[in-house]
Parts: C-alpha cells; sequence; structure tokens
C-alpha cells in the first residue's frame, strides 16, 4: 500500500508535540524581552578573549644548565646572556663581508698605534629598566667588569683608562696596542648592562633571573636547573617584525635521547650534541635542518699537574700516547673531527699546522711509564665529563680500555656541569686527575684558550690542570700585547707557546669539532656562528 508521507509525518508532528506538552507542565506566556545594546556587545575582556593571538614560542632543548646568567661573571651561559644583553662590536658569521658588525656601537676607530679606541653609541637606546644606554653606563659596566676581574674580563687588560667623550662617545686609552674592537665583540664579558642596577642589586639579583640590559628578550622566570623563560622586551631598539618570536622557553634536558625526540616531535626547535649515530638519519627528515660547520671549538683532557701521579711530565706524556686518537675521531666523532694540534683550534689565527702531534702508541707509553716509576702501571684516575654527553662519555670508554693493557684504572664519572666544575676547583689534592672539557672563544684570539686553561693562576677559574710554567706565562702576554701591532710575530709567539704545552703534556689535545645544530625546518633566519657557540640570535628567527 502506498503511503501519502505529508499526512504520515503530520500526524507525528502533532502525536510528538502532544508529548512535550505533557512532560513540560502548561507552558507560561511568553513576555517581550527586552536586551539593550550594552549587554549584548563583547567587553573589552572579551573581544581580547576572543581576538588575541597565541603567542609564537621558540623552544631551545639544552643538554646543561646555566650557573651564571650575571653579564658581568658568566663564562658559559652566553645561549641566556646572548638574548638578554648586547656587545658594541658584532664578530659576524664565516663568509660574512666584514669580520665585524656594528652593535651598541655603530662606528669606531682607533689612533695609529692602536693605543687609542674610539667607539660611537647607538642613540634612543634604553635598558629594560628604561635608563638610557649612554656612554657613562658603557663606561660604568666595563669598569666593573674589571673591577671583578671574572671570567673573560682578562680582554680588557690593555685599558688604562675610558672617557666618556659625549653621551654617545666612549674612548678607551690603552696601556699597549690590542684589537680593542675584536675585544668588544667577545660573547663574555664585553655585554653592556646598567652599572646602576648592578650597584643596587648585586650579582644576586641577576643570577635570580632579572636582566638590566639593551637586548631583544629580558627574563620572564627561572626554575633553576629546569627551565628559564624570555618575553620580548616591547622598547626594544630594533623594533619588531609580525613573525618574530614573543617568547623563548629554554628547557634543560640532559638525556640526548630525550632531546633528540622533542626536536622531532616539534616540542623543540633546537638542540644540539644528540647521539652522533643518530644524525645520518636525522638529516633524511624533511621537518628537521642538520646544520653542520667548523666550529672554533676543541675538546681537550686538562690533565691534574699538580696531583701525583701526573705531576710527573712523563707520566703526561705516556698518557698522550694511550689516548687513541683516531679510534674515536673515526668511530665517534666521523667527519665533525679532526686530531687536535695544540691548544688552538684551527680557524683561528696562532693555530699551528705543523705543530707535533701525539700518536697512539702503547710502545712508547710504556717505556715512558717504566723511566718515570710505573713500569706496571698500578695507579687509578678519575675522568669526569658532562653527564649527557655521549662523545666525552665514549672517549672515556676508549681510553679506559686502551689503559688497561698498562695496568691503569681509568674510571669514568658523569656530572653535572656545576658539579664537576666544582670539583675541579676544589684544589689540586681534591680534584679530578682528568678534566674533559670543550673550549670555544670568548672573543676569536688564541688568548682564549692559552690565558683562561693554562696561565698561572693564584684562584682557579679554568686553569682545571692547575698547571703553572713561568716561561709560558711570559710568551703569551707578550704575544698578545703585540697581537694589535704585529700579528705575525704575534702568531710565532703563540706557535712557542703550544710546543711548552706539548712538550710539557698539559693536556690530552683530542681533536677540533665541527659544530652540528638541529633545528626545526619551519624555523627561519638561523645562521651557526662560531664565534659564539651554540648560540642562537632569537630575534633574527621567525616561524
Amino acid at each position: 500500500m502506498k503511503i501519502n508521507r505529508k499526512l504520515l509525518y503530520f500526524v507525528i508532528s502533532i502525536f510528538l508535540m502532544s508529548i512535550l506538552l505533557v512532560a513540560c507542565g502548561t507552558p507560561q506566556e511568553p513576555t517581550e524581552e527586552v536586551v539593550s545594546e550594552e549587554a549584548t556587545a563583547p567587553t573589552v575582556e572579551e573581544e581580547a578573549v576572543e581576538t588575541e593571538p597565541e603567542p609564537s614560542i621558540f623552544v631551545f632543548a639544552a643538554p646543561t644548565t646555566w650557573p651564571d646568567i650575571d653579564p658581568a661573571t658568566n663564562f658559559a651561559d652566553a645561549q641566556i646572556t646572548s638574548n638578554c644583553y648586547e656587545t658594541l662590536t658584532v664578530y659576524n658569521p664565516p663568509g660574512s663581508d666584514e669580520i665585524l658588525g656594528p652593535g651598541l656601537a655603530t662606528s669606531w676607530e682607533a689612533s695609529e698605534y692602536d693605543m687609542v679606541w674610539t667607539f660611537h653609541l647607538r642613540e634612543g637606546v634604553t635598558f629594560h629598566d628604561g635608563e638610557p644606554m649612554n656612554a657613562e653606563a658603557v663606561k660604568g659596566a666595563i669598569e666593573n667588569i674589571i673591577e671583578i676581574g671574572a671570567g673573560a674580563s682578562y680582554i680588557w687588560d690593555p685599558v688604562d683608562s675610558i672617557d666618556v667623550i659625549d653621551e654617545h662617545t666612549v674612548q678607551f686609552n690603552l696601556f699597549y696596542p690590542a684589537p680593542m674592537d675584536l675585544a668588544a665583540s667577545a660573547g663574555y664579558q664585553a655585554w653592556i648592562y646598567n652599572p646602576t642596577a648592578y650597584a643596587e642589586h648585586g650579582t644576586e639579583w641577576f643570577n635570580e633571573g632579572n636582566c638590566a640590559g639593551t637586548g631583544p628578550y629580558t627574563i620572564e622566570s627561572y626554575d633553576r636547573g629546569t627551565r628559564l623563560i624570555m618575553t620580548r622586551n616591547e622598547d626594544y631598539w630594533g623594533g619588531w617584525s609580525e613573525g618574530q618570536f614573543d617568547k623563548l622557553v629554554f628547557e634543560v634536558v640532559e638525556d640526548p635521547v630525550a632531546r633528540q625526540q622533542m626536536v622531532e616531535a616539534g616540542t623543540a626547535d633546537f638542540t644540539y650534541e644528540l647521539p652522533p649515530d643518530n644524525i645520518s638519519s636525522l638529516e633524511s627528515r624533511d621537518d628537521l635542518i642538520v646544520y653542520t660547520n667548523q666550529s672554533l671549538m676543541n675538546m681537550l683532557g686538562l690533565m691534574n699537574t699538580q696531583k701525583p701521579p701526573l705531576d710527573n711530565p712523563l707520566v703526561r706524556q705516556a698518557l698522550s700516547y694511550t689516548f687513541p686518537y683516531q679510534l674515536v675521531i673515526e668511530g665517534v666523532m666521523g667527519d665533525r673531527a679532526v686530531q687536535s694540534r695544540g691548544a688552538i683550534p684551527s680557524g683561528v689565527w696562532g693555530h699551528g699546522d705543523d705543530l707535533f702531534q701525539y700518536s697512539h702508541n702503547l710502545e712508547t707509553a710504556a717505556d715512558l711509564l717504566a723511566e718515570a716509576g710505573y713500569p706496571e702501571g698500578g695507579f687509578d684516575l678519575v675522568y669526569t665529563f658532562t653527564t649527557g654527553d655521549l662523545e666525552q662519555q665514549t672517549a672515556g670508554e676508549m681510553w679506559k680500555a686502551e689503559l688497561a693493557k698498562l695496568g691503569i684504572n681509568l674510571e669514568i664519572q658523569g656530572m653535572t656541569w656545576e658539579s664537576q666544575w666544582a670539583l675541579g676547583q676544589s684544589g689540586s689534592e681534591n680534584a679530578q686527575d682528568i678534566y674533559v672539557i670543550y673550549w670555544w672563544p670568548d672573543y676569536v684570539s688564541p688568548m682564549s684558550w692559552m690565558y683562561s686553561m693554562f696561565r698561572t693562576e693564584e684562584y682557579t677559574v679554568f686553569n682545571l690542570g692547575y698547571y703553572s710554567n713561568e716561561a709560558f706565562d711570559e710568551l703569551i702576554d707578550g704575544a698578545d700585547a703585540i697581537s694589535g701591532s704585529d700579528r705575525e710575530a704575534a702568531t710565532n709567539m703563540f706557535i712557542e707557546a703550544q710546543q711548552i704545552l706539548i712538550e710539557d703534556a698539559a693536556a690530552i689535545f683530542a681533536y677540533d669539532l665541527a659544530n652540528t645544530h638541529v633545528v626545526r625546518a619551519d624555523i627561519k633566519g638561523y645562521v651557526d656562528n662560531p664565534a659564539y657557540s651554540h648560540v642562537v640570535f632569537a630575534y633574527q628567527l621567525s616561524r
């Protein structure tokens, strides 16, 4: 039978309406509802919630913490300070037309014999606290760095006095000729900060997570050892364009596998020091870019020259012949490293292409140990490395196997950066025997390596092998004094000083290495600048 669909729908509708009326009871008479424009218009707060875009965030997964973010004293934490603070000049990345570019100084010049340097400052720049950045502030910041004398403050050793010429002109008068334009680009102890804020608050205030610089970002929060968050400085003199990042999140992730998983998943935008065997698989991914470039960095094993048995140069020479240089490079580093020649890596003036290299030779090592009174080995050594650094760990394990063949036991200890450094500074009798360390420049000068790690220190900072040699000290001091006026002679003196280090076997000069950084493919503007190792200048980036 053919059903009349319209009639059926009508009957069903009437039935449903009757059920609703019974369930709801008698309906109230409709009332006229008056709705004002004021009631229907969204409040300012509601509009903000509806239209406020999500902040763009850049996440940096770091393998180590930042124990010191005071711009006057920090000597390892430029990842943070480089986004809070700025220098007078900037060392340009490889391939640039000029070695240096403008920073807070727009131009500079030296007198005929490099004894007077004049810097002309950028106008209209303020610190994060609103105070003006001017010649008085530059003078005050650098004089404070010199007075504190921490970290790389030696870069200002040539300075006799600093004069304020006018509000935006500052003059450095030197004891001896020196390239102060290079010193002013350093990634440590060259940051310009508000000296008034420093005098008022002191180092603890800065290390608690406060900024008083001129940089594009300022610190929003700091959970020491875990996370640091920065937010953009809205008054930054460079201005802001669409697409730049509003916030920077620095996450401490010591486990290299965890860092890799973060950058693969997109929960991190940048990282480094990942498992070497995994780099090729990362290079094949479309959503990641792996940047591998020559760095100005090397890896050394600083030997405790004051602690038996390493106080004997013959023992140190023997150990230098036991390290499996090529095995480590080929098995761990691949094409990302070459064996070092001395303390100064290739790419830095003062490097010596013809300097002597120790090789892996257990027979020679055994002869030297016997001459030193240890024919059967018979001693233990402690080797410390930064937790999570698989390259340093694997190198230690390979070396341990070679030393065992000569009756020497190498105890390998992974430590947080702060703990490792604290042990290294605890006095030669208590410190580790082998302190494994990467070194990169504070500014691109041989003094960065020679002064910091090997010059005699009254109070240990980074001479963590407690090395002391008066002839060496005189050579590097003399080379530095003429580096601005006679670069060739200074280079020869630095090479001669490295010959002393090699003969004294002050360290295992393991390898010069390339930087390998992994970045999400949608990040635009990233450039690796080896003068500022593992630093991301986030202001240059966008997504």
